[in-house]
């Protein structure tokens, strides 16, 4: 059995073919998934708590559309901490509950942020709290052609 190799542990195809059923359904049975994965239920109970502390599985959600909650803009911000400004600008974007991931990056932005707000005048609001330490580069989302993919979609030795 081909086994995929992380920094925390060695995946097989039983533990691939696992993560990708409770990708699909986090609320899958331990029983359900020994029966798709051809394991015992204990067996697969060992390899999820493996899988979990291993950090492979880091938590189980769901996902929730912001326009059915009201939120029918979502923007992609770029920041510029002015000199000096960084840990201030974190703090900010950490304290704004419309942004909703963050990620520090290379290159002339230090910061880009997923908002997603009710209207302009909310985003402008966002934007407005942001600049009086960065400089902020705004892109409207009119679509996603990829809807967030996990990285098992990379895995180039599929079970």
């Amino acid at each position: 059995m081909k086994r995929l190799r992380n920094e925390n542990s060695d995946l097989d195809a039983a533990d691939l073919k696992i993560l990708r059923l409770l990708e699909k359904d986090a609320r899958t049975s331990t029983a359900e998934l020994a029966r798709s994965v051809g394991l015992s239920a204990p067996s697969v109970a060992e390899r999820i708590r493996r899988l979990q502390e291993s950090g492979v599985i880091e938590a189980y959600t769901v996902r929730i559309n912001p326009a059915a909650l009201g939120m029918k803009l979502s923007a992609w911000l770029r920041i510029r901490p002015v000199p000096g400004q960084l840990a201030v600008v974190a703090e900010i974007i950490r304290d704004l509950p419309e942004i909703a991931q963050c990620d520090r990056v290379t290159g002339e932005d230090c910061f880009i942020a997923l908002a997603h707000v009710g209207s302009m005048a909310d985003l402008e609001r966002v934007i407005d709290r942001i600049i009086p330490f960065a400089m902020t580069d705004t892109a409207i989302i009119q679509s996603s052609p990829v809807v967030a993919r996990s990285p098992l979609e990379a895995v180039k030795h599929q079970p």
